[in-house]
């Protein structure tokens, strides 16, 4: 009976940590959706201080699906491993960028489509392999997983870390260095989804009639999350503001989800419950999900498509007799005085044709 219920609450987690990402990838699209009508209107942008975003309907439904998401994600700890929940985040950077190439007509190149399919085959992976039981049920476990010494020397670790970083190493480095604040996102992250994990367990205890607000646990974890989510915030923010999206994305999701695999592992010991298949199986999708955001990410501004793929390897085989040597002797001299600049111009390199077609580079 217990397994069936542990196997119950697997599949209620697995849902709602899909739906959240669901929620938050579609938030995206909608408060773009609603800027860009503001734009066209002629309204203050919200870059430029103006808040008339606040009349936009679509906005406002982008702000409620946010919350939704989020609100979907925190239900989702309560329920389903953070080994499980945590890496399927990035389906939200999935379903953003599927969206924006269909409302937003924003494209999404090869690499992109690429970076999609693998993100989804690595996010299968992590949920087959999984672990399926649950290791705290209460906040009475959750007490005594939290004296456990090797969790505090962990948690010691990440603060005094997270305290050089933040009055050390970063005043100095990081305006230059973009892993100086990630660094402090992503280890404060492992904290925080500990926090999220304990109150998740806290409301199912409620929910079962248990008087929580007396238990000074429950109190600690809600005020310990606040702390981690403002700092979390906060540096993250500067992360943005100072090095480009596409970059901090990818390594941020990386860093942090690397963060809570290892919490997770010495504080909910999930990963004793998995066999050596499935330890293989789900560092496996994680890598793979990580290669995905990567291509979604770093080369989303090249211009690569299934045609300018055949194109370039088209262009590619015309210059092969000559790259090969196998034009004849006797008017190698002829071709390589008097017609090296029309053979440039017909082959080319690959990427040189390609941006010539979509305009990047004009041709004399």
């Amino acid at each position: 009976m217990g397994q069936d219920r542990g196997k119950y609450d697997f599949y209620i987690g697995l849902g709602l940590a899909i739906s959240s990402s669901i929620f938050i990838g579609g938030s995206f699209i909608l408060k773009k959706k609603g800027l860009l009508r503001l734009a066209r209107k002629g309204s203050m942008r919200a870059g430029q201080g103006g808040h008339a975003y606040l009349k936009e309907w679509l906005w406002w439904a982008g702000l409620l699906s946010m919350g939704a998401g989020e609100g979907a994600n925190f239900a989702a700890y309560a329920f389903a491993p953070a080994t499980l929940v945590t890496p399927l985040g990035a389906l939200s950077v999935l379903v953003s960028a599927v969206l924006s190439s269909h409302f937003l007509t924003e494209r999404l190149n090869l690499h992109g489509k690429l970076g999609c399919l693998l993100s989804i085959l690595g996010s299968t992976t992590m949920v087959i392999h999984a672990p399926k039981e649950e290791e705290i049920n209460s906040l009475e476990e959750m007490s005594r997983k939290l004296v456990d010494p090797g969790f505090l020397f962990f948690a010691t670790l990440v603060i005094i870390v997270a305290l050089v970083f933040i009055f050390v190493v970063g005043p100095r480095h990081g305006q230059t260095n973009i892993l100086v604040y990630i660094t402090i996102c992503s280890v404060i992250g492992a904290l925080s989804v500990s926090c999220v994990k304990g109150l998740g367990i806290a409301i199912k205890e409620a929910i079962a009639g248990t008087n929580v607000a007396k238990i000074p646990l429950a109190w600690l974890l809600l005020i310990s999350l606040i702390t981690c989510v403002s700092t979390q915030i906060n540096y993250l923010n500067k992360a943005l503001d100072i090095f480009n999206t596409s970059i901090v994305t990818p390594i941020y999701y990386v860093f942090f989800t690397t963060s809570v695999l290892t919490c997770s592992a010495i504080l909910f010991k999930e990963w004793e419950h998995m066999g050596t298949d499935d330890v293989i199986g789900t560092l496996s999708g994680f890598l793979t999900i990580i290669v995905g955001i990567f291509l979604l990410h770093a080369f989303k501004d090249v211009n690569v498509s299934w045609s300018t793929l055949a194109v370039s390897m088209r262009k590619e085989d015309r210059a092969l007799p000559t790259a090969n040597g196998m034009a004849s002797h006797s008017s190698y001299e002829l071709l390589h005085n008097d017609s090296t600049e029309d053979m440039d111009r017909e082959v080319g390199l690959p990427f040189d044709s390609l941006s010539r077609r979509n305009g990047a580079i004009i041709s004399s």
